[in-house]
């Protein structure tokens, strides 16, 4: 399960109890973020977030947003 929330400026990924934070930018109809943010699990704390792990995490937010009224896009 993939849950996502946030505001203007960021949005926090949950997926299997571990949650990524991510900046970006809320446009129209879009929220762009910036791949190069995710550097630390939010939890657990401080864990690093692996090559592998952003890549998963981009793959699920974008099927999880496709078609949606919001579409998170990464950079």
């Amino acid at each position: 399960m993939v849950k996502i929330t946030g505001t203007n400026t960021f949005i926090d990924v949950e997926i299997d109890g571990r949650v990524a934070r991510i900046l970006g930018e809320l446009g129209a109809g879009e929220f762009h973020c910036l791949k190069a943010s995710m550097q630390e699990w939010l939890v657990p704390a401080g864990q690093k977030i692996s090559e592998e792990d952003k890549k998963m995490i981009i793959q699920r937010v974008t099927e999880k947003t496709a078609g949606s009224h919001l579409i998170i896009t990464f950079d």
